[in-house]
């Protein structure tokens, strides 16, 4: 299954922050890195820390409880105490608006 959510315009989102939305049972941070957006799950996989809260540093954010960074193109933990990824989400532009995109894989 796909959720697909209407973020509004990419200007609302400012250039070296994150925001936090919520789709359902879903929590996301909305990173925008320069004129790109980016969204990886909202909370960190070593502490149940809201990665939207945390520092952003180019492409790395960083947890606001213990400092872990994940790089937000591709949810990759890239410093302890964090040694596992977060999940990344697509976000789809189209003439300036943007939309979160997340596929639901059924469990095996």
């Amino acid at each position: 299954m796909t959720i697909r959510h209407a973020l509004g315009p990419v200007d609302a989102f400012t250039p070296g922050t994150a925001t936090k939305v919520e789709v359902g049972n879903y929590e996301v941070s909305i990173i925008r890195v320069g004129d790109d957006l980016y969204a990886i799950a909202d909370r960190c996989s070593h502490a149940e820390a809201s990665l939207s809260e945390g520092e952003l540093i180019d492409n790395e954010i960083e947890c606001p409880r213990h400092g872990a960074l994940f790089d937000v193109t591709t949810g990759e933990a890239l410093t302890l105490p964090a040694t596992k990824p977060v999940d990344t989400y697509d976000v789809v532009i189209v003439d300036g608006e943007a939309s979160l995109v997340i596929t639901e894989t059924e469990p095996v």
